[in-house]
């Protein structure tokens, strides 16, 4: 079974004269990572926020095609359970950082889903590790170099434990340092067989992909 199937999916925003995505075809193997390459307003945004389930619940227009996580359609499920099957990593981490303190914004999301508190506790700890972040665990998100605050966003999504990572332009915001830890986070993640979707316009932001998926005017080649 495949972690995401993607059969003639279109899609069109509301008041746009041409679709976003035109007929887009895309099967990802469990455990693998693979690149979403384009330029801006190809669609790359869109094509996440179709995985992810934004769209059509959040972001509306004209929707048609399939989108499947693991053999479902992303139709039967609610947000609570898409995001356990599939994390989104925003381009500016300062949109997905709100709490206070670390340890706030790490176990804002598995609360709100009723995870028992030991095992919060547990993937907290668990995660911090993985960012080598523990120091940190009392600091305010915006207290953190651009870097850091990345790896915090992606921490608060793995804190959900998604079989699949989407990062939409997370390299973006960062410097080159900052680039490195987070793609040395990535490969830790790849190496633990997590699904990864890596969407990114820079070849070279890229390379740890297992292949590159051209997109071009809402289609993928």
């Amino acid at each position: 079974m495949n972690a995401v199937e993607v059969r003639n999916l279109c899609f069109k925003y509301r008041n746009s004269q041409e679709k976003i995505l035109d007929n887009v075809n895309l099967s990802v193997m469990e455990g693998e990572t693979i690149a979403l390459l384009g330029g801006s307003g190809s669609g790359k945004t869109t094509f996440c926020n179709c995985l992810c389930g934004l769209i059509p619940n959040v972001y509306s227009g004209e929707f048609s095609g399939e989108v499947e996580l693991f053999g479902e359609n992303i139709n039967n499920m609610n947000i609570a359970k898409i995001v356990t099957k599939a994390g989104m990593i925003f381009q500016n981490p300062s949109t997905q950082l709100f709490s206070p303190t670390i340890e706030d914004e790490l176990a804002f999301g598995p609360e709100n889903l009723c995870v028992d508190r030991k095992e919060i506790a547990r993937r907290m700890d668990n995660v911090l590790k993985t960012i080598d972040m523990e120091d940190y665990r009392f600091e305010n998100p915006n207290n953190l170099s651009g870097g850091q605050q990345q790896l915090i966003a992606m921490a608060s999504v793995l804190m959900l434990d998604p079989k699949i990572l989407i990062c939409d332009e997370i390299m973006s915001w960062v410097d080159q340092n900052g680039k490195n830890i987070i793609r040395n986070l990535l490969l830790k993640l790849k190496e633990e067989k997590r699904t990864i979707i890596i969407v990114d316009h820079d070849l070279e932001n890229v390379k740890i992909s297992d292949r590159v998926v051209q997109v071009r005017d809402g289609k993928f080649y």
